[in-house]
């Protein structure tokens, strides 16, 4: 078994036991499998060396299961849940905002056991009778499920993008493509991810769709033709290849990559140029003569435009901007210097702040922040006004243990409580590098409140960043209601600057919020949340948020060097 089946499955039992209301035990599940998700080795090998044993939150009884799930791939402990909750109620608690409580009372007063049962009395009204769930109870849970049902089949950028990055190797493995590239919305970077979508420039199609057929992690070879083929994966990912020949390489590239609605833009300029304008080239519509097709620049320059990055072609006005030239210089991988939202084993991290340190600085970072949790978020372990003291030292002191291979700024990610006031006294904050302040409670309050909780949290004097400013989790929880003009005013006024958080379920801000941001004169710090080594690789995807939401260099906190950052943030406190 993988690690994420073996995780899920604990993840799964975690949820039976809360509709059962056993306490407690839940909460371990859940840190076993988040740890398991975490794991830089193989569950397998880690059973046959033991050291699944050692695995942060992995005891006695969940190292045996674990055991059992490896060599047998079932576990009777889950049977034994399953049978005794109706299995539809997993279901019903996907929908955001019910939580085990709320299911099982929809179970045992309504008889509620799966969603379409829930959908059919939400849309009645028969939920808002229930005691303790008011008039908009019916309203709340049908935006849940429309929450729900618009994630649809697609898969988080996160998920979608290492599938596609090792099947790309795979093929490079088998044989030599110096014309192979991801395609359609993984190449544009979007959020959600549909089917995954390659190109190949070959004049050799059978051999590529050959290679492509036979990778090891192909479930079923869904259709198969000379230029497309597509396959099922295990794990249910789609894959379509289409082959061109190198000569229309960039034409296909361009038109694969989409979006359908910057394609239409694009073909109705190459009307207006006398041009026709297909996966195979620009042609003279008189002639038929191509007049480009190999390279992706020569298509865009055929139609009198500079090449347009593929996160921007949504259109969102990147037609205008291009023949106006001014486009933005979007932010790149190369200019982030830094990761300013870390958490480590102080609070709900798996790292110690040295090997964390280490990690980052052998990523090429300058600089990294430790931001664990503060006490109000009791379920993450968050560390009291004494204890982020003494971390403070311990920060301090793994820093000068690595002798300048990476500035190790202290922070905190601090909540913002419902009245707008921050969990940790001003005399702590006060001492630290960086204070990122976070919503992680009453996330449905009326949208006013919202607005002036998180606008009195700017106007402290003690915040550096708004962490997860809207709070949504993609497909599973929605934005919280606020006003962000408002919002993104206060933090302008304040020189506070709003979070992309990388973690690939969040997002957030998303790329529509980044533009406002921008436009609000706003900086932006990327910032990946990890919670192990592994997820310092999420800042890719903050990245490619940033740059669909036309961030460039200055806009982006993480482009300033250490010194800066010291200077702009931590130093104005003190």
């Amino acid at each position: 078994m993988r690690n994420a089946e073996v995780a899920a499955v604990f993840y799964e039992i975690a949820d039976l036991l809360e509709l059962q209301g056993v306490a407690f035990k839940p909460q371990a599940y859940r840190r076993a499998a988040s740890a398991i998700e975490q794991l830089d080795i193989d569950i397998e090998k880690a059973v046959q060396d033991g050291s699944h044993r050692n695995v942060p939150g992995v005891g006695e009884a969940i190292a045996k299961k674990i055991e059992e799930l490896v060599g047998t791939g079932r576990l009777d402990y889950l049977e034994r849940l399953r049978s005794e909750v109706p299995p539809g109620l997993l279901e019903v608690l996907a929908i955001p905002d019910v939580g085990p409580k709320t299911a099982m009372l929809l179970y045992s007063e309504l008889g509620i056991s799966n969603l379409a049962e829930l959908k059919e009395a939400a849309e009645a009204g028969r939920i808002r009778d229930l005691k303790g769930f008011g008039d908009r109870a019916d309203e709340r849970i049908l935006r849940g499920i429309r929450t729900l049902e618009s994630k649809g089949h697609r898969a988080l950028l996160g998920e979608a993008a290492p599938v596609a990055a090792d099947y790309l190797t795979h093929m490079k493995s088998r044989m030599s493509l110096d014309q192979i590239s991801i395609c359609g919305s993984l190449r544009r970077g979007k959020e959600t991810i549909g089917d995954i979508d390659l190109l190949v420039g070959s004049n050799d199609a059978g051999r590529v769709t050959e290679a492509f057929a036979q990778y090891e992690l192909v479930d079923q070879v869904i259709a198969s033709g000379s230029t497309k083929t597509s396959v099922s994966l295990e794990g249910g990912f789609q894959v379509d290849l289409r082959v061109v020949e190198p000569a229309s390489y960039g034409a296909a590239l361009q038109y694969f990559t989409g979006s359908k609605e910057h394609n239409v833009l694009i073909r109705k300029i190459g009307v207006e140029k006398g041009l026709k304008v297909n996966e195979y080239g620009v042609f003279e519509r008189t002639t038929s003569e191509k007049v480009a097709g190999e390279d992706e620049e020569e298509v865009y320059e055929a139609l009198g435009l500079p090449w347009i990055p593929p996160e921007l072609r949504e259109d969102q006005g990147e037609i205008d901007a291009a023949r106006d030239r001014r486009l933005p210089r979007l932010v790149d991988a190369t200019e982030i210097r830094g990761d300013f939202h870390i958490h480590t084993d102080w609070s709900d991290g798996s790292e110690t702040i040295k090997d964390i340190a280490i990690a980052a600085a052998a990523k090429g970072h300058e600089y990294i922040a430790i931001t664990d949790h503060t006490r109000n978020l009791a379920i993450a372990n968050g560390l009291s006004p004494q204890k982020l003291r003494h971390q403070i030292d311990a920060v301090r002191t793994a820093e000068e243990e690595l002798e300048g291979r990476v500035r190790v700024f202290a922070g905190t990610e601090v909540d913002i409580l419902g009245d707008g006031t921050l969990d940790m006294p001003s005399t702590v904050l006060n001492g630290l590098d960086v204070v990122i302040a976070s919503v992680h409670s009453r996330l449905k309050m009326e949208r006013r409140e919202m607005t002036e909780r998180i606008v009195r949290a700017i106007e402290s004097g003690l915040v550096d960043i708004i962490g997860h400013p809207t709070g949504r989790i993609i497909g599973r929880r929605d934005s919280a209601l606020m006003d962000l003009e408002k919002v993104f005013d206060a933090a302008e006024a304040n020189d506070v600057a709003m979070e992309i958080n990388c973690f690939p379920d969040r997002l957030d801000l998303k790329d529509v919020h980044c533009r406002l941001a921008k436009e609000k004169g706003v900086t932006v710090a990327i910032g990946t949340d990890s919670h192990s080594a592994r997820h310092l690789d999420y800042i890719g995807f903050g990245i490619t948020t940033a740059r669909r939401g036309w961030l460039e260099n200055g806009d982006v906190l993480n482009t300033l060097s250490a010194a800066e950052v010291e200077k702009r943030l931590g130093g104005r406190r003190a």
